[in-house]
């Protein structure tokens, strides 16, 4: 993970969109066609990883740097021969994908959920509070 001394996520999100985009290259010199299921395996296992790793900690909050890690997985599903002409969002539903954002938005929820529920070794207390009302959430604290 790439750390600078503004702790913008840019040079992060350019290295880790370079490194997918050349495994990218990679599975279209090797395979002359590709069909949903064996993109979803190459994908899944090849290019998404390096677009992923360690996402909450550098999660890109900058407009440019969420694109330039989007633009990766559009160009990815290009690679499906009988999906090339339709729109991404038609593409991502075809091949039973979302947005890596919407990724990014669920893996946050899922480590708040383990941090609240004791499940990771934080204090919770030094990020989150408990709301003095629980009429206003529903009945409980959470």
């Amino acid at each position: 993970m790439i750390v600078t001394n503004d702790l913008k996520p840019s040079q992060q999100c350019a290295t880790a969109a370079k490194k997918a985009m050349s495994v990218l290259r990679l599975i279209k010199r090797t395979f002359s066609k590709i069909d949903v299921q064996d993109f979803n395996i190459l994908y899944k296992c090849y290019v998404r990883p390096h677009l992923e790793y360690c996402i909450q900690a550098w999660s890109p909050h900058l407009l440019k740097d969420i694109r330039c890690l989007e633009k990766v997985q559009e160009r990815a599903t290009k690679l499906v021969t009988e999906l090339k002409n339709l729109e991404y969002t038609d593409r991502l539903r075809k091949l039973g994908l979302t947005t890596l954002e919407r990724r990014r938005l669920r893996g946050d929820l899922i480590e708040i959920y383990k941090i609240l529920m004791g499940k990771e070794n934080v204090d919770y207390g030094h990020f989150f509070q408990y709301a003095d009302n629980s009429y206003e959430l529903r009945g409980h604290r959470f």
